[in-house]
């Protein structure tokens, strides 16, 4: 198959050969122009920029490292009073305990009243034994046999000073032992 009709048929050697027009090199005649100077305005303006870009840019960093430090000691503000806020509704539950209402009563010298005796409204009769409580409590939230609350006893109270040093035997002044000397290199474990 080809791309040309059948009836024409092109002799590749009929054409004539595509020459380029020749170009003649000539000497450049004419002075090279003067070289401009560079403006001293200019160079001074991007100096001066690339130090105002420094300057920003530490100035940033200090900032941010600043408020790193903020952003962590109002961490640690926010750690206390978590702490604290823990420790204050561990009070609050502590003494709104029953055992705590118990002694609280007990010391005004409140009792556990006896069987309940009800007033009727529409005549005004009392129902029930009708006898005040005795002075004889039966609830005894300070007894011997009563477990202890953890939450009513206060934590013990820390000393500012350790009576007794860490270390009854260093004396002060006196510089501790220097090291055993390594005379065979260094202790290794025999493993067999």
């Amino acid at each position: 198959m080809s791309l040309q009709p059948a009836g024409i048929q092109s002799d590749p050697h009929s054409a004539p050969p595509f020459t380029a027009p020749s170009r003649r090199l000539q000497p450049v005649t004419a002075a090279p122009a003067a070289r401009r100077r560079p403006k001293i305005a200019y160079a001074a303006l991007a100096v001066g920029g690339a130090i105002a870009i420094g300057i920003a840019q530490m100035t940033l960093s200090l900032a941010s490292t600043q408020d790193a430090f903020v952003l962590a000691q109002l961490n640690s503000q926010q750690q206390e009073l978590t702490l604290q806020k823990h420790a204050l509704s561990d009070e609050i539950v502590g003494l709104s305990s029953p055992q705590a209402l118990a002694s609280r009563a007990d010391a005004m010298g409140l009792v556990v009243a006896g069987a309940a005796s009800y007033l009727r409204i529409s005549d005004g009769k009392v129902l029930g034994s009708g006898d005040g409580a005795d002075w004889m409590s039966t609830v005894h939230p300070n007894g011997a046999n009563v477990v202890g609350n953890s939450l009513l006893t206060p934590p013990p109270v820390a000393d500012a000073e350790p009576t007794t040093p860490a270390d009854s035997t260093a004396q002060p002044g006196a510089t501790p032992p220097p090291p055993p000397t390594v005379t065979d290199g260094l202790p290794s474990p025999t493993t067999r």
